[in-house]
């Protein structure tokens, strides 16, 4: 037998095995790159998160902290309720994603199955409220209120209610004291979305899923102060998740607490006073329309006149912030946002904006005297004041013939300032200025802190508004091409003022500036702006910025810090005019336009000074303004659709300094009587334990109804005592 030689195969089989032993060593070397890599270069790396994949965290909320008034009693804190939570993600996989679940927790609650499942519903851009705006792996509160029988039957039948837990909870209570409400102010709270979550997470603040968070007012502005930190329980764990150890926790820090310069008892007697001024309104016959006044809204504010602190904030109309604790209901919902509700989420003292009528007229005195018009000066109040063809009248068509810029503001005479406001128009060019014009009133408006937020310490305040040259060029901008589609030469009223907006609505026009001195036209103010301007005329010209917060209190007691009062701006007047505006302003109480309200007054001891204003709205019926101050407070009050300044509002005002000062119906002083005849200087008092004292409030108790000595007069003659009502 011949052996063949295989010459043609050896050469291919070693090629092959060369390749492939190239092949194991390259595997082999990327293998043991790769576990270089993970167990040397990024080795702690990987080994702190595995680590932290065998620890549990249990989190416990801190106690949100509380909202005080300036004597410390509790406007906003927590109580201890028996709390209904719904798990969602257990909820979500069962095969009817929970429905049977909710509808038989439904009946043991007393509640509507519908409202149930409201409650756990995610909210999106779809979903109406009521609906859940936390994050979805929150337990979601269904109720707060349940009674100590509804939480036994569901922990003992836990199988059958599977992602229900029933369990004592501190829970947001907004107290109340004394009747007092205090709703916008406090504001309310919901729960943290995921979005939040997310954008403070690498913040010294941080949120966990559980927290809820300050949506409007204090309960917004102070929201980190008073929300605390919540403590964390770690739990080492197995792979099968059994407890094999405790790791480090962090103990939970109680909110701290907010003192606010808010006097529950004066926040009580301005809340009551406001909405009795607003009944009896609407039992008054609006003579121009001839309906009875609706007076749909107002607010009042009262304010430290030397510091700037708020000492009470009432709204109207108001509602119970406690409906949003523990989810709102769609009834309630509906009831805050619906058309038909006037919307009591709004804050009108510093949300509320309208024209300021004859209030504005201290900002045209001031301006007046800026621009060298002499104080005594003899200046023409006729009853009307003719521009072309068209005719300015005075209020009740009055004439007081020449008299002196004091004399003006005191019987608040139209027609004097619209012949200064007219000439000042004329000086500067009228409606094609040439060069930069002096514009003296405008100037002053934006000097009195006009046209821009106060800075309260209150989210979402307005700006108001000073409608001067570079306003009117910017609305024209904007709205021109509505005026020209829509304006008539020939047309209705609005269609009229359409067409000459179309044509010159950039320009500053002889009737702008008329109107403008009264605080009529396109002129907007707030109540808070008010309450900063007059509280600047009782203490000589310096205007602080408006504040509620008064100090910080840690949740132990220990650390106190303070709020100090901030100076905003002085107002652009000289000690002379201030003399001459604040003896006129006490005029108005005494012989002027308020003096039909005031009849009585201890002015020789408590002088009081006041400046009403009734401003005319388009399509609406007038708004009541009375701005007022002592030495002590600025008071101001505003009803919308409510008739004049003293008549709708001056009653009620002068009861909010009858219960300051502890004045009578006839007069007389009790000092016993005095809620605050001079402001609260000092802070509550802090116990060694951290507690905070705080006095009983009782609600406030008007008066007996007794005719002031001018309804005294008006009977003894049998007929009313009438008097300028501006």
């Amino acid at each position: 037998m011949t052996n063949i030689p295989e010459t043609g195969r050896t050469p291919r089989v070693q090629i092959r095995l060369v390749i492939l032993q190239i092949l194991v060593l390259s595997l082999l070397l990327t293998l043991g790159g790769r576990l270089w890599y993970l167990q040397i270069r990024n080795g702690a790396e990987y080994a702190k998160e595995a680590s932290g994949n065998h620890v549990q965290q249990v989190v416990s909320p801190a106690v949100r902290g509380s909202i005080l008034d300036a004597r410390g009693v509790p406007l906003a804190d927590n109580e201890t309720r028996l709390v209904v939570s719904a798990s969602r993600t257990d909820l979500m996989k069962m095969p009817d994603d929970g429905k049977a679940v909710l509808a038989k927790l439904a009946g043991v609650l007393g509640m509507k199955t519908g409202d149930v499942t409201e409650k756990v519903r995610l909210c999106d851009a779809k979903t109406p409220q009521p609906c859940w705006n936390g994050s979805p792996y929150q337990p979601i509160p269904i109720t707060d209120e349940a009674t100590p029988k509804q939480a036994l039957q569901i922990r003992e039948r836990s199988e059958d209610f599977p992602g229900i837990t029933a369990e004592p909870e501190a829970v947001r209570r907004y107290a109340g004291p004394g009747d007092s409400n205090t709703a916008q102010v406090l504001g309310y709270l919901s729960p943290v979305t995921d979005a939040e979550i997310e954008k403070a997470k690498d913040t010294s603040s941080p949120y966990l899923r559980s927290d809820q968070v300050g949506r409007s007012g204090l309960e917004r502005t102070y929201d980190k102060e008073l929300r605390g930190k919540a403590g964390v329980t770690r739990y080492e764990v197995d792979n099968l998740g059994r407890v094999i150890g405790r790791a480090n926790s962090d103990k939970a820090e109680t909110g701290a607490s907010v003192v606010t310069s808010i006097d529950s008892r004066v926040q009580g007697v301005a809340e009551y006073e406001l909405n009795e001024a607003m009944k009896a309104a609407r039992q008054q016959f609006d003579k121009i329309t001839g309906e009875k006044y609706k007076a749909d809204s107002g607010a009042v504010v009262v304010m430290e006149a030397k510091t700037g602190r708020i000492v009470s904030m009432a709204s109207a109309p108001s509602y119970d912030p406690n409906v949003w604790v523990g989810g709102i209901s769609a009834k309630d919902y509906k009831q805050l946002t619906g058309k038909g509700s006037d919307y009591p989420l709004l804050n009108r003292a510093i949300q509320g904006q309208s024209a300021p009528g004859s209030t504005f007229k201290v900002v045209s005195t001031a301006a007046a005297a800026e621009a060298g018009y002499k104080w005594d000066g003899g200046y023409p109040c006729t009853s009307s004041y003719s521009v072309g063809g068209q005719v300015f009248k005075n209020f009740e068509g009055e004439s007081f013939g020449p008299i002196s810029l004091g004399r003006a503001l005191e019987v608040s005479c139209d027609t004097v300032f619209y012949g200064l406001a007219d000439r000042e128009w004329k000086k500067d060019g009228g409606i094609n200025p040439k060069g930069t014009p002096k514009d003296y009133f405008y100037k002053a408006a934006h000097q009195f802190g006009l046209g821009k937020t106060t800075g309260i310490d209150l989210p979402n305040e307005v700006t108001g508004r000073v409608p001067d040259r570079r306003w009117k060029k910017d609305f024209w901008k904007a709205n021109k091409d509505s005026w020209c589609r829509t304006g008539k030469k020939d047309g209705s009223y609005v269609e009229k003022i359409a067409y000459e907006n179309c044509l010159e609505g950039n320009k500053m026009r002889e009737g702008d500036s008329i109107n403008y001195s009264i605080g009529q036209g396109d002129t907007l103010v707030t109540p808070i702006q008010q309450a900063m301007i007059y509280g600047a005329l009782a203490n000589g010209g310096t205007e602080y910025v408006p504040t509620i917060g008064k100090a910080i209190i840690s949740g132990d007691g220990k650390t106190v810090r303070k709020i100090k009062p901030q100076v905003k701006a002085k107002l652009p007047i000289t000690n002379a005019t201030h003399k001459g505006m604040d003896a006129a302003l006490a005029g108005v109480v005494t012989r002027g336009t308020a003096a039909w309200k005031f009849g009585g007054w201890p002015q020789d001891k408590i002088p009081l000074h006041a400046k009403t204003g009734t401003a005319e709205v388009y399509g609406k019926q007038t708004t009541s303004w009375l701005a007022t101050y002592s030495k002590d407070y600025s008071v101001i009050m505003t009803i919308s659709q409510a008739g004049t300044g003293s008549g709708a509002s001056g009653e009620a005002v002068r009861k909010i300094y009858n219960a300051l000062y502890g004045v009578s119906a006839d007069g007389t002083i009790d000092k016993k009587k005095a809620l605050l005849p001079s402001p609260e200087k000092n802070l509550p008092k802090i116990q060694p334990d951290g507690s905070i004292d705080a006095p009983t409030i009782k609600p406030y108790e008007p008066a007996d109804p007794s005719p002031s000595p001018t309804e005294q007069l008006a009977a003894v003659l049998g007929t009313p005592v009438t008097g300028r009502r501006h």
